[in-house]
């Protein structure tokens, strides 16, 4: 019970993260003004890659050619006392010059993020790309001493022939009043060399 107790603190120090007090690591001996806050820079990424990738959808071009067209409508057509921003439209310059340096910097950090998921999964595919062609080295190998094997196995033909001879000696002693078949067991065996065209 003790033990599920401290597990359970455990996973809430963790879950809190840096801002717990901790007791396994060492304080900080420097007086700090301000406490500084720990924030997570994979939710910045997160939230930068979301805007990257509704800023580059026609839904983003289609808003802001229409905020940009009513701002100019009203602003030259509207009444007098509703106007905010007149002709030179000062206003709406400085709304999209900060939405353009505000834009550039979080795509670049989308980009980023994109480049180092790419890194990733490079080095993934090449070290796939080096299994991959080790199996088929391993399996060349394989086929290669398969056929090596297989060539020096009897074949069917050879076998038949080698059979033939032996029928034909047996033959040829029975005429010439040899041993028996029954006996051929207890004599050594006759060695007789293949053909050359067999022996591959």
């Amino acid at each position: 019970m003790a033990r599920d107790d401290v597990r359970d603190e455990r996973r809430e120090l963790v879950s809190r993260g840096s801002r717990a007090k901790r007791l396994d690591v060492p304080r900080d001996t420097r007086r700090k003004l301000l406490p500084q806050r720990s924030y997570d820079p994979e939710a910045l990424g997160r939230s930068s890659e979301r805007i990257a990738r509704f800023l580059g959808t026609g839904t983003f071009l289609v808003v802001m050619t229409v905020i940009i067209v009513a701002w100019v409508l009203w602003n030259i057509f509207g009444l007098e006392g509703t106007k905010w921003d007149v002709y030179p439209f000062i206003f709406l310059t400085l709304m999209l010059s900060l939405q353009a340096s505000y834009s550039a910097p979080l795509i670049l950090l989308a980009a980023n993020r994109q480049e180092a998921r790419d890194r990733v999964n490079l080095e993934q595919d090449r070290e796939a790309n080096a299994r991959a062609h080790a199996d088929m080295e391993f399996l060349a190998r394989e086929m290669a001493a398969l056929r090596m094997a297989i060539g020096e196995v009897a074949t069917r033909d050879f076998v038949r022939s080698e059979l033939r001879s032996l029928l034909a000696d047996l033959d040829e002693r029975a005429e010439a009043g040899g041993p028996r078949p029954s006996d051929i067991g207890d004599q050594p065996a006759l060695t007789r060399r293949a053909p050359r065209s067999l022996e591959t």
